[in-house]
């Protein structure tokens, strides 16, 4: 009995005594290493990643040329400053191969060879894929995603080696219209394609949205809207003629996709953990899987799916606290988002999915106030256009209530 009793205590102190393993160098993997480090400068940390793990803010991406930004001047350090600035063992270019959840360890796969790696608590920040469309040509393996520095990279390249300046953008999202501004303004005529009716259709009431709309027409964007793209093909001089359900057509020098992300789920899936949008976990942003937690992109927390900055933000700062001991519910008060578009600022907090809203708006000189009230006439959310209606978003931000409390 003594010796089994040994045993188990030796078992315990051994995975207390492995690292915390992080999967993925994203704003998420990097945030929750600087948190954790503000609270535990000794327990070891690895960070695993099939990148470079450089560390970068994915949100500059789709305004760095008009900050006259180049691709090596967004890069905040790379995997060696990273290294010694969080005290961490950093393996970059390095895949994971298979979580092995019951022994509390990873396989790995570096230049051919396969390892294993322990941990006493795994982070998942695997992030979020662009979807891609099955679109029929030639020219449809050359069509850009930008999700990362590398993919931006490509991007600017193909981008400098036009004179024409003649760009198509596939998606009218929030991160296609963020494209379209940044491009217009560095001087390239832009073309917006989007099957649904009007920009940003799933953030913004219609008539919020015609009035975006114009402000970005009025800089030169050109929307094409309620269709989509049937074929790209290869035509002379290095363009694509890109083909639309609607019969019209449009030549480019240049294609990107902005159609979305779909949250990465094959690891954590083949390791037994529970998804649906995104990886399940619960407030404290544990899965089913004893000491696996999952953060970013890629978390579905309480049922929210959010891919923004501000809850990166605070994910990280609660589970910062549980790794070091400290059992931390997230909190999330309301987290608008400023959209990159200065041609016509915009500011979305939107209501909570699930709740049926009523739009009370104010007409603005340059813009409007969209409050989003629910039935007890309480605002769940709203939507600021133009300069005027920003300075609006401290006040209103306070009038709505959290989306998950601040301990439950």
């Amino acid at each position: 009995m003594n010796g089994l009793f040994l045993g188990l205590i030796e078992n315990s102190l051994e995975k207390i005594m492995h690292p915390i393993v992080i999967i993925g160098s994203g704003m998420a993997g990097y945030t929750a290493a600087r948190e954790f480090r503000k609270l535990n400068p000794e327990h070891e940390l690895v960070m695993i990643c099939a990148d470079d793990a450089v560390n970068y803010a994915k949100p500059t991406l789709s305004n760095a040329l008009a900050g006259k930004k180049a691709p090596e001047q967004i890069a905040l350090g790379d995997a060696s400053k990273m290294s010694d600035q969080l005290k961490m063992r950093i393996e970059a270019h390095t895949w994971v191969k298979e979580i092995q959840a019951e022994q509390h360890q990873l396989v790995l796969e570096k230049d051919g060879q396969q390892t294993t790696q322990p941990y006493s608590k795994l982070i998942l920040a695997v992030g979020a894929n662009p979807v891609r469309l099955a679109i029929a040509g030639d020219g449809s393996d050359d069509i850009h995603v930008v999700n990362n520095l590398d993919d931006y990279k490509a991007f600017r390249k193909n981008l400098d080696q036009h004179h024409d300046k003649r760009v198509v953008i596939l998606g009218a999202g929030l991160i296609g219209c963020e494209f379209a501004n940044d491009l217009q303004n560095t001087e390239h005529q832009v073309t917006v394609i989007d099957l649904a009716p009007q920009p940003l259709g799933r953030l913004i009431p219609d008539y919020v949205a015609a009035s975006f709309q114009e402000k970005l027409e009025a800089i030169g964007v050109h929307f094409v809207l309620g269709t989509t793209v049937e074929k790209v093909i290869k035509v002379e001089k290095g363009d694509y003629q890109i083909t639309l359900a609607n019969g019209q057509s449009v030549v480019a020098d240049v294609v990107l996709s902005a159609i979305g992300l779909r949250p990465n789920l094959e690891l954590a899936k083949a390791a037994d953990i529970h998804c649906s949008r995104g990886i399940l976990t619960n407030g404290h942003l544990e899965t089913n899987q004893a000491d696996i937690y999952a953060i970013g992109d890629c978390a579905e927390v309480n049922g929210l799916l959010l891919p923004y900055v501000m809850p990166i933000m605070q994910q990280a700062r609660a589970l910062a606290k549980t790794l070091n001991g400290e059992q931390t519910h997230v909190h999330y008060p309301a987290m608008p988002v400023a959209v990159k578009t200065p041609a016509a600022p915009l500011t979305v907090l939107p209501a909570p999915v699930g709740v049926d809203v009523t739009w009370d708006t104010e007409e603005l000189e340059d813009g409007m106030i969209a409050k989003a009230l629910d039935s007890q006439n309480t605002l769940r959310g709203f939507v600021l256009l133009g300069a005027t209606a920003a300075k609006q978003r401290l006040a209103l931000t306070k009038l709505v209530p959290d989306l998950i409390p601040a301990a439950v």
